[in-house]
């Protein structure tokens, strides 16, 4: 066992404790803020503090994780090792800067309660976070972090027992708009048809009458080939269905229909299906349960898991909702239009509520690839490359590679062929 000696003992602390040196290195705990006991203890044993005791393993320990409240935080980046770290020490410290109070700082997303201006969705802009503008959000910080630590403390404790992770990779489809054409009632039928002649897209015309007489020609309904690609793995594949009242930002197939109702169904017998929440349900706790009851009734399983609309998660204030609807999971958290790590890490994670100060009831598992980020590049060679440069950090430190592909881009016809892609994906990432 590790044990660690501090002079105050905190929510923050052990939530940070137990994330970065329980979960993702994997090893036993102890706390203690009694000198007596941490001079007697024999084993492997470290200080988080002000004031070293004698000349054990130290960390000089920031304020931050025995502070309650948001402050203006100073941050000022420097390197350890060649990764971005922040929170400097002194010369006394074993390692160049808190690690703790660094990792707490990017998963709690506590620049995120700061004062920010959001984007017109209402989310928090990517190019104002700390990752962003110091060109490190492309690396799972945090884990980097402690595999490095790791190497630290096995130098001065060569006995200290660990029990490694095992990489995951985790594809996601997320079901926002089933079909485009089919399935879409007499009204909005023909509103979208005056609409395209209006615009003289006379090809998108063509397919809207074939997609009539064959309904299966709708562009987007492309499940039975995943699933029939998702055959040659033995993961278990995850669909998020969007189950929502028609609204501006919300216009997916009536739930109503038989037909999309015996879809989900039937996706639901091969793979796992939870719910992608309507915009609507990221303010409304009522309609997120409601959305949630309806979904779980219709494939007669729990819902657990959630995506938020436009990965649209509000901190704390969404994540509080989840909970209150019964989710133990989340798979919102990440950009849209970046690649990256939003919270830092590629592990999975408890979210901390810093108004609250406690740790929530809800996983989350941070997603690196969401595929809207990746309509920037006009090959799949490049496309594949800028997820290599992940893929091989993910693997370093036997992280989550957990990927968003929409159901809507497989049908859209690009440079890119999105099902070809995400066969490559598949074949390049699942090892």
């Amino acid at each position: 066992m590790l044990l660690i000696y501090t002079h105050k003992i905190t929510n923050r602390f052990t939530y940070t404790m137990n994330q970065v040196l329980g979960r993702i290195l994997g090893l036993e705990l102890g706390f203690t803020t009694k000198v007596e006991d941490f001079i007697k203890h024999n084993g492997p044993k470290i200080t988080y503090t002000k004031q070293p005791l004698q000349n054990e393993f130290f960390i000089r320990a920031n304020d931050l994780l025995f502070e309650q409240g948001i402050n203006d935080i100073e941050v000022r980046v420097k390197q350890w090792q060649d990764v971005p770290c922040f929170f400097e020490t002194d010369e006394r410290s074993s390692i160049p800067f808190d690690i703790f109070s660094a990792s707490f700082y990017l998963l709690s997303r506590y620049e995120e309660y700061l004062p920010h201006v959001r984007d017109s969705l209402g989310r928090f802009p990517p190019e104002t976070s700390l990752a962003f503008q110091h060109k490190f959000l492309e690396l799972p910080v945090v884990d980097l972090w402690a595999l490095q630590f790791l190497n630290v403390l096995l130098e001065r404790f060569p006995e200290l027992e660990v029990k490694k992770r095992n990489y995951v990779f985790t594809p996601i489809i997320n079901v926002t708009t089933s079909h485009i054409f089919a399935m879409r009632g007499l009204g909005r039928t023909l509103g979208g048809l005056f609409k395209d002649l209006s615009g003289f897209r006379f090809a998108r015309v063509l397919k809207r009458i074939s997609v009539w007489i064959n309904p299966k020609k709708d562009p987007y309904d492309n499940f039975s080939k995943l699933l029939e690609i998702h055959k040659n793995y033995s993961f278990k594949s995850m669909f998020f269905f969007q189950f929502a009242a028609y609204s501006e930002h919300d216009k997916n197939i009536s739930i109503h229909r038989t037909g999309f109702r015996y879809l989900i169904k039937s996706v639901a017998d091969y793979s796992i299906v939870s719910l992608s929440a309507s915009m609507a349900a990221g303010d409304n706790l009522n309609a997120l349960k409601e959305e949630k009851r309806r979904l779980s009734q219709l494939i007669n399983r729990p819902i657990k898991y959630s995506r938020m609309r436009y990965n649209r998660v509000m901190v704390p204030q969404t994540y509080r909702n989840l909970v209150a609807a019964e989710f133990t999971d989340d798979f919102s958290m990440g950009y849209t239009h970046h690649l990256g790590f939003r919270a830092g890490t590629c592990a999975t994670f408890y979210f901390y509520d810093i108004n609250l100060e406690v740790q929530q009831p809800i996983k989350v598992h941070p997603f690196a690839v969401c595929d809207y980020a990746l309509k920037r590049y006009k090959k799949q060679s490049a496309a594949l490359e800028a997820m290599d440069k992940l893929y091989h950090q993910v693997k370093l430190v036997r992280g989550n590679f957990n990927l968003v592909f929409s159901n809507e881009l497989f049908g859209e016809k690009q440079q890119i062929h999105w099902i070809n892609l995400y066969k490559a994906v598949l074949k390049r990432y699942y090892v």
